[in-house]
């Protein structure tokens, strides 16, 4: 339910989203073409987390924006890839589009 939220605050917003149901469908996303920002929660189902998904996003578009969310702290070390954004759960869905818009902005 979170997910459909974010989804349809950025759709409102004049984003194309790509969905992913866990880290493999992020990273066949990822793979297949161009993405304009990363918005990805850290814990993920299955074995591919949100950490590993940036990485190997910033592998294929080093500028690329990338903002995190989870729900847990503490328990997570921190693995922000650079410039990256790390928001802590329960945001406002605008405040995530905000964050993206301006992350985008600096990358272009």
């Amino acid at each position: 339910m979170v997910r459909e939220i974010a989804v349809a605050e950025f759709e409102d917003s004049g984003f194309c989203v790509l969905e992913a149901d866990d880290g493999a469908a992020a990273l066949a996303h990822l793979a297949a073409g161009a993405i304009d920002v990363l918005f990805t929660d850290i814990r993920l189902p299955g074995v591919i987390d949100g950490w590993h998904i940036a990485r190997r996003a910033r592998e294929l578009n080093p500028d690329l924006p990338v903002i995190y969310a989870t729900g847990f702290s503490g328990s997570d070390q921190l693995q922000i890839v650079p410039g990256g954004r790390f928001i802590t759960k329960p945001y406002l869905p605008t405040a995530i589009v905000a964050v993206a818009r301006e992350l985008v902005a600096k990358a272009n």
